[in-house]
């Protein structure tokens, strides 16, 4: 199946009169020079707010969200939201998001856009969807689109994927499940154990939101043999991927010690300076490989930090699922989730990523990376989320509370190093990870 999503200007005063969007993507629009489609920032344009509201695209799904403008979206003439006089736009409540559909007409101020979605059938038919694993039909649950999918009572029971595909990939054979590590809303991972070494990996399915049509998957395994090609001591080696009954599957190396996010957690929330900066260091390290092999990580937080035994008593970081989650969403798999509160993890994310959503550079996640060790020093994020408000929007408008507020106490060094990492206007402080981690070297010296 091929789908496309193609925005027509009908009313209006812009230059570029169609926008079209045959894969996953974003955009928001209006008269901010970082906005794509952007309206003229004039008077005929003025009742348009800077940003204005945000369409997610992953054809031929495509969903509408205000972004806190003060006149309003409309759609067909009806109102989908809009902020209260006198509110600022970074403390605009979310709005409804709207699912679109084919005619459909958009209203921002004077200017009108036509949604026209286009499904076509690889072979000219649709043929009913079944589940990839136990095959019940799954229309209702897919809609219009086509090929492999895991229905609702399937995903319920993830380790039944897990134990197939162990059981058959001949790398993994003779490994048995010990027991679920963590789940979440793509998918869960698991704890693996050689039945004759007691080697240890870890199993991580992924179970696409949408049907994975074969274009999807490609685009989905190509990213992944370029993380798998990644070798650093700083980085968790993928071992094995592929796809069964409908899911994404891919084995790793297991790292005792857990996430950065579970140490934070049980040590109250905050670690020494010293010991914080280390960790970032050598987080660092793998980043400055990894970007200079080509590959951006784009969801990095302290989740995907992981602790390994090292040479010496002291746990080392290393990063995983190496772009694998926006290689995931990339790719159209996870469905629209990009617009909703939960998508993502905006608490690390740099405003330059939620602007530009495919075409990201490696400074994004020397941002996040920052944030990861603002939080570990202080036990707060960078920005200040409120509840009630929109936090895409807190991202494009509120920018990260300089780090003394919360740690007077931080060496003077160490606290202008991370403030300038935590810039984003015009651009990110750092824009790699060579650059934050000689700052932090020369801020906080090892013993």
């Amino acid at each position: 199946m091929s789908a496309t999503v193609r925005l027509t200007l009908v009313e209006g005063r812009l230059t570029t009169r169609e926008y079209v969007f045959d894969e996953r993507g974003t955009c928001i629009l209006g008269r901010a020079a970082d906005c794509r489609p952007r309206l003229p920032d004039d008077e005929h344009h003025r009742t348009v707010s800077r940003h204005h509201c945000l369409l997610d695209v992953n054809p031929p799904d495509v969903r509408i969200r205000d972004f806190g403008s003060l006149n309003g979206t409309y759609v067909n003439g009806r109102a989908i939201g809009r902020r209260a006089a006198g509110v600022a736009p970074d403390e605009a409540e979310p709005s409804p998001e709207y699912d679109l559909v084919d005619g459909d007409l958009i209203r921002l101020g004077r200017t009108v856009f036509r949604v026209d979605v286009r499904v076509d059938a690889d072979d000219g038919t649709l043929e009913p969807a079944l589940c990839a694993r136990c095959g019940r039909e799954v229309g209702a649950e897919i809609g219009d689109r086509t090929g492999e999918y895991v229905c609702a009572g399937c995903r319920e029971r993830p380790a039944e994927l897990a134990e197939r595909i162990l059981a058959g990939t001949k790398e993994t054979r003779r490994y048995r499940l010990v027991r679920e590590l963590g789940r979440g809303g793509m998918g869960a991972v698991f704890l693996a154990r050689h039945e004759d070494t007691g080697g240890e990996l870890a199993l991580k399915l992924m179970l696409p939101a949408v049907a994975a049509d074969p274009m999807a998957r490609r685009r989905f395994l190509r990213e992944v043999e370029l993380t798998r090609a990644l070798r650093h001591p700083h980085l968790v080696p993928l071992y094995d991927a592929g796809t069964v009954d409908g899911a994404f599957w891919f084995t790793s190396e297991y790292c005792a010690g857990g996430s950065l996010d579970g140490v934070l957690r049980r040590r109250g929330g905050r670690l020494p300076e010293r010991e914080a900066v280390r960790l970032a260091v050598q987080a660092l390290d793998g980043l400055a490989y990894a970007h200079a092999s080509g590959v951006v990580h784009r969801d990095l937080s302290p989740h995907n930090i992981l602790l390994a035994a090292g040479d010496g008593p002291a746990p080392v970081a290393r990063i995983g699922d190496f772009g694998l989650a926006k290689a995931f969403d990339r790719a159209g798999l996870s469905g629209l989730t990009r617009s909703g509160t939960t998508a993502g993890k905006p608490w690390y994310m740099p405003r330059q990523q939620v602007l530009e959503f495919r075409d990201v550079t490696p400074a994004v996640d020397v941002w996040a990376l920052a944030a990861c060790l603002y939080e570990a020093l202080t036990g707060r994020f960078p920005r200040r989320f409120v509840r009630g408000v929109d936090p895409w929007q807190t991202v494009l408008q509120v920018p990260a509370t300089p780090v003394r507020r919360y740690r007077p106490d931080l060496r003077p060094a160490l606290a202008d190093a991370l403030d300038h990492a935590l810039t984003e206007r015009p651009a990110i402080g750092f824009g790699t990870a060579g650059e934050l981690r000689a700052a932090l070297l020369a801020a906080c010296p090892p013993d």
